[in-house]
């Protein structure tokens, strides 16, 4: 069994591309639609975190939240605020379980929680 791929609902494929490729840094690896001007289904990847995004109503709702572990959040957390996105500042916070977490919300309501070993 290999890893799943979360789909992720979104709704502007603009702020889809502005916060997920942008922002946070992935690459867009495919977009398809049946149409043109049917609903966008995309696939991005960032290093070995691979995600797909849908605007395909069936497809999942938004609200999800995911869990990446990065190898060093504080350096990760630093280089998004440097970009001066208008839309998050995200911060640190170490749990009580041996983490340290950012966790940005995008903006279709879902939220990542980015992560790294105390």
């Amino acid at each position: 069994m290999k890893a799943p791929v979360p789909i992720l609902r979104s709704f502007d494929e603009a702020k889809a591309l502005e916060f997920y490729r942008d922002f946070l840094g992935f690459e867009v690896v495919f977009r398809h639609r049946f149409d043109p001007e049917l609903p966008l289904y995309m696939g991005l990847q960032h290093g070995d975190c691979v995600l797909h995004l849908s605007e395909h109503h069936g497809d999942a709702a938004p609200g999800a939240t995911l869990r990446i572990e990065v190898p060093d959040v504080a350096a990760f957390c630093a280089a998004l605020n440097d970009k001066r996105y208008g839309f998050a500042r995200p911060g640190l916070q170490d749990q009580p379980w041996g983490a340290r977490e950012t966790s940005i919300a995008d903006p279709f309501g879902n939220r990542l929680v980015f992560w790294s070993p105390l």
